[in-house]
């Protein structure tokens, strides 16, 4: 079935499924090009309305449409009715911009987000009637590209992909393109193609990556072949102001989530928080300037028409221009019904003037991460927080018309106690009491405090890479400490289903047999597991039994510093010396600076890759 033809079978199947703008096209700000000489399709692993909150994919669909005899297009997985109908007459996955199957692209991009959309990858495969597994697909069948945060990690999902591309993809996946473009020019036989594409650095393929095991199953080596590197680096840009983010995005018909403006102000942490993933993964820090962020802020809000702009970044208040972009964004702003929104705050008074400063008068709710419930344990993680801090931050926030505020918090993290548990309750109620008093006694009922606990779940590339998440049992044990902990009154308290965070670790911390419970699990239904009417454990307790193996022996068990870690052949930049040097930190409790307001803390990402950080001015708030 050719493009030509898919329309009139999709048409009258909107008819009868839910949500029917999934899956439409002529949106504002997408891009139509008939006579490219290459053409790709990017793939978020979840319903349109997740995907097209994606930052990533939105810079890089822009980035590909501004390269020369270069296509790029949309697709997202059907929700559950819309897949039953396409099968049912024999309609695969297709592009949103030209209804064009997406076996019939040159290059096919799946971002991968996080662990549970894996069984959606598989969908993505088999609706698009391309091989799952790579060592399947011949010369005639796309290039499946992957990349994203859970490529610093792709031994899971590795058999599915030709290739996967480690790192920022702005630079990286050009390359790709131009590499794959040449190869298919020079009638390059697939394997050939592949090849020439682990030539390009940041690119891991692979088929050219074989794990070694020892008779009793442990991970001994990962051999490389055919001129592949023995480890793949990532990619990373080294100036943002290179590459400004997307003006003028496609704007959706239905209602998504995060829908409004956003403009990536920094990109980068050096925190240090030591569970944390993306502060080691996406170092260094590096900052736009403040009349780049300005001048793309208005021209994104003139093209969309959006009444609501979010900076984003990993931590916004901590750009070192940030009141000065806020002040002049008040200004410009000022008389118009925009609202301008921080999704990240500092846990200090700073953070709170800033978000007081971008608010212009609305007080929705202001969100905090404390992480743990002491001194002790925050030190400990290296979350550069004390409670002092906090409840004066609370404080200041009352007072300035705010109402709710949101904690996060987590269980599970290495040296932690009962105490530490009973101790994010004994917070939230000291929390409570300054929130009471720093308001009128006639708008007291008014004052609510959420409370959100995740249980840790240890990621490749940190310093807790080698550490177990606890176990089921513990979990469920440490819930009912913190439960009987908290205050009853006022306080609204939510926590990670501890099922779906095991299924999380397992795969954040398994190897390449993974790849046959994923496709067990796929197979026997499971679909859009991050969604919780969906996620069905058994499903994937079955799944593991089919391939042999024992997924607490992955995720409850602990990696001694010596082991050959399944990822251990892709480098994020952060050196092994210095996350070991870290972990062994948690243990004295000893605090790492972060190098962005002091000196250089040794983590060797910028002398390995050749980048440093950029900041727009000086930092000087904490």
């Amino acid at each position: 079935m050719t493009h030509k033809d898919l329309w009139p079978s999709i048409e009258p199947l909107l008819a009868g499924v839910e949500r029917p703008a999934r899956y439409i096209d002529r949106e504002w700000g997408a891009a139509h090009s008939v006579d490219a000489d290459y053409r790709a399709v990017l793939i978020y692993p979840d319903t349109y309305e997740i995907g097209m909150a994606n930052q990533g994919l939105a810079i890089l669909y822009e980035r590909l449409n501004s390269t020369k005899d270069v296509a790029a297009e949309r697709a997202y997985v059907p929700w559950e009715d819309m897949s039953s109908a396409m099968r049912s007459v024999g309609v695969p996955l297709f592009s949103l911009e030209s209804c064009a199957p997406v076996s019939s692209f040159d290059l096919v991009g799946i971002t991968l987000p996080y662990e549970l959309t894996y069984s959606n990858v598989l969908e993505v495969l088999d609706l698009a009637d391309i091989p799952l597994r790579a060592c399947d697909r011949g010369d005639g069948d796309p290039l499946v590209l992957g990349g994203g945060p859970c490529a610093y990690n792709p031994e899971p999902v590795a058999p599915f992909f030709d290739a996967i591309l480690i790192g920022e993809g702005e630079e990286g996946l050009i390359d790709v393109v131009a590499a794959h473009r040449k190869a298919r020019d020079a009638g390059s036989s697939r394997s050939e193609m592949l090849r020439a594409l682990a030539q390009v650095h940041g690119v891991y393929v692979p088929s050219l990556y074989t794990p070694v095991y020892s008779d009793d199953g442990a991970l001994v080596s990962v051999e490389s072949s055919g001129g592949a590197p023995d480890k793949v680096s990532k990619r990373v840009v080294q100036d943002l102001s290179a590459h400004p983010v997307p003006t003028c995005p496609v704007v959706p018909f239905m209602d998504v989530v995060h829908d409004r403006a956003t403009v990536e102000i920094l990109r980068g942490c050096t925190r240090g928080c030591r569970f944390c993933q993306a502060g080691m993964v996406y170092r260094p820090v590096r900052e736009r300037p403040a009349d780049m962020i300005i001048h793309d802020v208005m021209e994104n809000l003139a093209c969309t028409g959006y009444e609501e702009v979010s900076l984003t970044s990993l931590s916004t208040t901590d750009h070192s221009q940030i009141e000065e972009i806020l002040r002049r964004l008040r200004r410009r702003l000022e008389g118009s019904a925009i609202s301008v929104s921080l999704p990240s705050l500092r846990v200090d008074r700073f953070g709170v003037s800033m978000a007081r400063l971008a608010s212009s008068g609305k007080k929705s709710g202001l969100t905090f991460a404390p992480e743990a419930g002491t001194q002790r344990l925050r030190d400990a993680i290296n979350k550069n927080v004390n409670e002092e801090e906090l409840l004066a931050t609370v404080e200041q926030a009352f007072q300035s018309g705010w109402r709710r505020v949101k904690l996060y918090f987590m269980i599970g993290l290495p040296t932690e106690t009962d105490e530490d548990v009973r101790g994010i309750g004994e917070m939230v109620t000291r929390v409570f009491a300054v929130a009471r008093a720093a308001v009128p006694p006639d708008q007291r009922g008014a004052i609510r405090v959420g409370i959100s606990v995740s249980t840790l779940v240890p990621k490749a590339h940190t310093p807790y890479q080698w550490e177990p998440q606890i176990s089921l049992e513990e979990v469920r044990r440490r819930q009912s400490v913190l439960r009987e902990s908290m205050p009853r009154k006022g306080v609204d308290l939510s926590w990670h289903d501890s099922d779906v965070s095991f299924l999380e670790a397992t795969m954040a911390r398994g190897g390449r047999q993974l790849s046959d419970v994923i496709e067990n699990a796929w197979r026997s239904g499971a679909r859009f597991d991050a969604w919780t009417e969906n996620y069905d454990l058994a499903v994937w307790r079955r799944a593991f039994d089919e391939a042999g193996i024992v997924p607490e022996s992955i995720a409850n068990q602990p990696f001694s510093f010596d082991d050959v870690l399944p990822w251990g052949h892709i480098s994020c930049g952060a050196s092994e010396t210095y996350l070991i040097r870290e972990r062994q930190r948690t243990d004295t409790g000893q605090l790492t600076e972060d190098c962005s307001f002091g000196g250089c803390t040794g983590c060797d990402v910028c002398d390995d890759l050749g980048v440093d950080v950029k900041l727009g001015g000086t930092r000087g708030h904490r």
